[in-house]
């Protein structure tokens, strides 16, 4: 039976989340929402949340919330002794490489990333092998091994900065081939690209963006950098997921659609009930391992450290703080 005094605790998060999150589901949210405020005091945690995790995660229990970047800065600032990152794998690596003393925790190591996966750091040797002295330019959706063979990380927030900034004539772009052919799109800057892409934003097409145009008048299309460039030119504004949360704050578009993993509506909707969000829900299905349940579980047992190999982690470390330094 639910203590009644948990729910009046917890009344001013439902209050907070309730347009997104069902009465019949809250209960049970509400007893694992309790138990994770207490363990982060008793542990001197803090929790990181990316934009693509659920409401009841994103808006009840985070700390700090953000797109790749945001999390990346404010992981240097933390001063808490232990971090748990409610995001995937890759995430929890960064945050482990701007914070080598903390204990960094994952819920579920299961939280991969397709991207990821799709270039190792052998391929990179390759890549530098075939081009010599083109500088490479990592998206932070990548492991540690593969960051620690680059000179510099980017985020889809800040990629076309990054080439600029680098002063050079081409660069080689990895892995996700759509924000490589976004970017270019935007620069002389020469970009090499790899053939890795999200299994989230690739299914998005420019025929979906005309559907939902002709089923929803006066619809305004934001769209991620990692859909297909098609797509990109067919919206009317594509930015980082931070981006795509401004525009929507600055611009307040009556009926609205964010071509990205669909949590992304779900929180944004709970900063403005007046707007109209149309939500194609593709999911992302590492995000979606995450849970309060193995938050809670995460922070009980002190589960899932996250470590990295000291060598490559100096190498590594080194570009993600290149990204931030530029």
């Amino acid at each position: 039976m639910l203590d009644a005094d948990m729910l009046d605790r917890m009344a001013p998060l439902y209050e907070r989340v309730r347009r997104v999150v069902p009465p019949i589901e809250w209960p049970s949210f509400a007893e694992e929402i309790d138990a994770i405020l207490r363990l982060k005091r008793e542990r001197n945690a803090v929790i990181l949340a990316h934009n693509y995790q659920t409401p009841e995660i994103f808006h009840c229990v985070a700390d700090i919330v953000g797109d790749s970047l945001a999390l990346a800065r404010e992981a240097a600032r933390v001063e808490a002794e232990v971090i748990v990152m409610a995001g995937v794998h890759f995430m929890a690596e960064t945050a482990k490489l701007l914070n080598p003393a903390k204990r960094v925790l994952i819920p579920d190591l299961r939280a991969g990333c397709s991207l990821a996966e799709s270039i190792t750091a052998a391929d990179v040797r390759l890549l530098r092998q075939r081009y010599p002295g083109v500088p490479v330019v990592t998206y932070v959706n990548t492991s540690a091994a593969v960051k620690g063979e680059s000179d510099v990380c980017c985020t889809s927030g800040n990629a076309l900065h990054i080439v600029e900034a680098l002063g050079a004539p081409r660069v080689i772009m990895l892995p996700d081939e759509y924000l490589a052919q976004n970017t270019a799109a935007q620069t002389r800057v020469e970009i090499i690209a790899w053939k890795g892409r999200c299994e989230v934003h690739e299914r998005f097409t420019a025929a979906e963006v005309e559907e939902l145009r002709a089923e929803h008048p006066g619809l305004v299309v934001l769209a991620h950098p990692e859909c297909p460039p098609d797509v990109v030119a067919a919206a009317d504004f594509a930015g980082s997921t931070a981006a795509l949360a401004g525009y929507v704050g600055t611009h307040r578009p009556a009926r609205v659609v964010l071509l990205t993993e669909c949590s992304m509506s779900d929180n944004i909707a709970v900063q403005y009930p007046g707007l109209e969000f149309i939500r194609p829900c593709n999911l992302c299905p590492h995000m979606k391992r995450i849970t309060l349940g193995n938050i809670r579980c995460a922070l009980e047992d002190m589960r899932h450290e996250v470590t990295i190999d000291p060598a490559v982690a100096v190498r590594a470390r080194a570009a993600v703080e290149r990204m931030l330094a530029l």
